[in-house]
C-alpha cells in the first residue's frame, strides 16, 4: 500500500513514521529543503497535554478587547479583515460558551493524553535526542483573579484525570528557582508535572531520519499544487515537478491545507494564526528557567532548551504574511526580561515567526474525508507537537482499518456541518480540480 503524505512538519513526519511502521510504502512531499522547517521550526518547545484547551472560552471576547488596548497584547488583529478571517472570528465567538468549551476541551485532552502515551513509546523506541526535559510546566499567575479563574480549567483536568499541582508563590519559586528574583510580581501558579519540553525541530528532523531507515521517501523541494479526483477517489497529486500517484493520500499541510482541499469541495475552517519566538543563549544557568514557564498575563511561554531559552507567543491574525514585525518582538522580549532578566542574552536572540493552523473550536481535524482514499491530519493550532504522535498513530489505525485506541468521534471533519460541498463538472461526476 503506497501512501503520499503532503507536508513534512511534525504532523506529517509522525504520520509517515506510524504508517511506515504499519507496513505502508510512504512518500512525503514538502516544498522546503528538509523536515520541520516551517511551523515546527522554532515553536514554544512544549509537549503539554495538560494545557490542551481551546482559545475559544467563556470571557474571551471581553478579554480580547482589553488585550487589544494593551501595550504588550497577546492578540493582534490586522486592520484589513478578509473573508476567511471574519469567518474564523465569528465561528470562534460561537464556541466561547461554557458548554462548547467543555466539549472542545474534553476532545482536545482525549487526543493529547493519548499522544502523551504514544510519545513516550516513540521516544523509547527511537532514542531521539531533542534537548528533552521531563520536568513539567508551570502556568504563572500575576493576579489573584487569574488564580481564581484557573479553577475552571482545574475542574476539567480533574474530570480527565490529568495530574496537577496548585502552587503558591513560594512553591512556584521552588519549582523554578530563578523566579525568586521576581517573586513580588507573582500570585501563584498551576503546575502540570507530566508535561515535557524540547526542541520540536530537532525532534522532527531526527524522526525523519528514522523514517528514512524505515524506507520512507522524502521528496523535498516539491510543491503540492492540485489533487486530481475521479469517482469519489483521489487519483493523483500534481506538483511543480510533475504528477505523483499512490493508493492513499494524507494532507498534513497545516495552515495551507484549506488551499489544497477547497477545490475538492472540502472547506475546512482552518485559519493561520501567526506566532513569534526568540531563541537566545543562556548566560546564567541559575537565572534561567528549568523547564517551561507560561506567563498567563501575556500568553507567552519561556522554555529551557539545553543551553538556549525559547520565548514564544502572540496570536496575530494577518493572513499568510510571514513578515517579522519589530513590535511583536517587543512583547516576547518584555516577558523574558521581566521574568528572567539575567537568564539569557537578548542581544544575540534569533527572531522567528510561524503560522499556527487554528480551528475555531481548537480541536484538530484527523481522519477520513468523503473521498475514500483521502485523509486529513491538520488544524492542530499551537498544539501540533503535543498532539503529533497521538494524531499520527490514530490516523494510521484508521487507514489500516484497525479499531483506534481512543474514540475518534468529534475529531474528524464531520463535526463541521457544510464542510463538504462537492463541485461537479457539467455532464459528469468528476469534481472540478482548479
Amino acid at each position: 500500500m503506497h501512501t503520499i503524505v503532503i507536508g513534512s512538519g511534525v504532523i506529517g513526519t509522525t504520520t509517515a513514521y506510524y504508517l511506515a511502521r504499519s507496513g505502508h510504502r510512504v512518500t512525503v512531499v514538502d516544498r522546503q529543503s528538509g523536515a520541520g522547517l516551517e511551523t515546527s521550526f522554532a515553536n514554544a518547545g512544549q509537549v503539554s497535554p495538560g494545557y490542551s484547551a481551546p482559545w475559544a472560552a467563556p470571557g474571551i471576547p471581553l478579554k480580547a478587547i482589553k488585550w487589544l488596548l494593551s501595550a504588550h497584547s497577546p492578540l493582534v488583529i490586522s486592520p484589513r479583515i478578509d473573508g476567511a478571517m471574519l469567518r474564523f472570528m465569528v465561528n470562534m465567538l460561537r464556541n466561547c460558551t461554557a458548554p462548547r468549551y467543555a466539549v472542545n476541551k474534553s476532545r482536545m485532552l482525549r487526543l493529547a493524553e493519548y499522544s502523551r502515551f504514544a510519545f513516550g513509546e516513540l521516544r523509547a523506541d527511537t532514542g531521539i535526542d531533542y534537548d528533552e526535559r521531563t520536568r513539567g510546566t508551570l502556568q504563572l499567575f500575576r493576579s489573584m483573579k487569574q488564580v481564581q479563574d484557573a479553577e475552571k480549567d482545574i475542574a476539567v483536568l480533574q474530570e480527565c484525570g490529568v495530574p496537577y499541582e496548585r502552587l503558591d508563590v513560594e512553591a512556584c519559586v521552588a519549582a523554578e528557582p530563578a523566579l525568586a528574583r521576581v517573586a513580588h510580581k507573582l500570585a501563584g501558579g498551576l503546575r502540570l508535572p507530566l508535561d515535557e519540553t524540547g526542541d520540536c525541530y530537532k525532534f522532527t528532523d531526527g524522526l525523519a531520519q528514522q523514517c528514512v531507515e524505515l524506507g520512507v521517501d522524502f521528496r523535498f523541494g516539491v510543491t503540492a499544487q492540485d489533487l486530481i479526483t475521479r469517482d469519489g477517489r483521489v487519483i493523483g497529486l500534481y506538483t511543480d515537478k510533475g504528477l505523483m500517484q499512490a493508493d492513499n493520500y494524507v494532507v498534513a499541510l497545516g495552515s495551507y491545507s484549506p488551499r489544497l482541499l477547497k477545490p475538492l469541495g472540502i472547506d475546512l475552517p482552518i485559519y493561520p494564526v501567526k506566532g513569534y519566538s526568540l531563541t537566545l543563549p543562556v548566560t546564567c544557568d541559575e537565572a534561567a528557567p528549568v523547564s517551561t514557564v507560561m506567563d498567563e498575563t501575556h500568553k507567552v511561554a519561556v522554555t529551557r532548551l539545553g543551553d538556549r531559552i525559547r520565548v514564544a507567543g502572540t496570536a496575530e491574525l494577518t493572513g499568510y504574511s510571514l513578515a517579522l514585525k519589530p513590535q511583536r518582538r517587543g512583547t516576547v522580549t518584555h516577558v523574558v526580561r521581566d521574568l528572567f532578566p539575567d537568564g539569557g542574552d537578548i542581544e544575540q536572540a534569533e527572531f522567528w515567526t510561524g503560522l499556527r493552523p487554528m480551528t475555531p473550536d481548537g480541536t484538530p481535524v484527523v481522519g477520513p474525508t468523503p473521498y475514500s482514499n483521502l485523509y486529513l491530519n491538520t488544524g492542530h493550532g499551537t498544539l501540533g507537537w503535543t498532539m503529533s504522535c497521538g494524531s499520527g498513530r490514530l490516523l494510521a489505525d484508521v487507514m489500516n482499518e484497525r479499531q483506534p485506541e481512543i474514540d475518534i468521534d468529534g475529531l474528524t471533519m464531520q463535526r463541521y456541518r457544510g464542510a463538504f460541498k462537492p463541485k461537479y463538472m457539467a455532464g459528469g461526476a468528476t469534481p472540478i480540480v482548479a
